[in-house]
């Protein structure tokens, strides 16, 4: 198996409506958020974990290929795994080393951290804007339905408007016959669209949690060369070239 070429997504995600993916409770006050969004460490910015937007992607594409196991059958809501080497979730996600028939995973999805024109812009209009100012306290309300008792709850959620800037690799291999007399390309070419494919559903799902209760709508912008950005209705597969590995040389 060769490495021969990386296909880079650069992207802007807006958050739509309020954005919760859940971080640490470690030190909770009283009186203080039940649920706080994760946050980093020392910037205490809100940003969105690359796992918990890779995660995404491959749960809603299982559901899409219809991928997932059988409700029925042991096994239900597990991590798909499987021994061919064209599968695209397998291929693109990753599959444990045990299992794995299709070489090292094709998509890498780094953290998205806060866009930094987005802050510029904050800035710019209140002068004491911090990144406190990204956050809200959304309350919900659970109501026993015979004793009509409530049971109050609170969450933190980043504010509607928030824009992160996201980075994605995906790895482009050829792979040589067992009898080291052919080669074939894997069809990573091909398989690159369900990328594409996963932000949208994504788009039309749910990010982070409380996505069944209004949270995590998102859009993603696709950065195509000097361009504007484009949105994924806007875009193909084919827009975004693939960069031999010799021009890093």
């Amino acid at each position: 198996m060769q490495y021969i070429g990386y296909k880079k997504i650069k992207a802007t995600i807006t958050v739509i409506t309020g954005l919760h993916i859940g971080g640490s409770t470690v030190g909770l006050e009283i009186g203080g958020k039940d649920n706080p969004i994760i946050k980093h460490p020392v910037t205490k910015e809100p940003y969105i974990p690359g796992s918990s937007l890779k995660g995404k992607m491959r749960s809603l594409m299982e559901l899409h290929l219809g991928k997932h196991n059988d409700p029925l059958i042991r096994g239900w809501g597990t991590v798909h795994t499987c021994a061919n080497s064209k599968c695209p979730v397998c291929v693109i996600f990753g599959s444990s080393a045990d299992e794995s028939t299709s070489g090292p995973t094709r998509l890498v999805v780094r953290d998205a951290i806060l866009d930094d024109v987005y802050k510029e812009e904050q800035k710019r209009k209140n002068s004491n804007w911090t990144a406190l100012d990204l956050t809200e306290s959304k309350y919900e309300n659970s109501i026993n339905r015979i004793t009509a008792r409530a049971n109050p709850r609170n969450f933190e959620r980043v504010v509607p408007g928030a824009k992160f800037s996201l980075e994605m690799i995906y790895r482009v291999f050829k792979r040589h016959g067992e009898d080291d007399k052919k080669s074939f390309e894997l069809e990573d070419e091909k398989l690159f669209e369900n990328v594409l494919t996963g932000l949208k559903l994504i788009e039309n799902d749910a990010l982070g949690g409380a996505g069944s209760r209004g949270c995590g709508q998102v859009e993603f912008k696709i950065e195509i060369g000097t361009g504007h950005p484009k949105s994924l209705a806007d875009i193909k597969s084919s827009d975004i070239e693939t960069i031999p590995i010799k021009k890093l040389e």
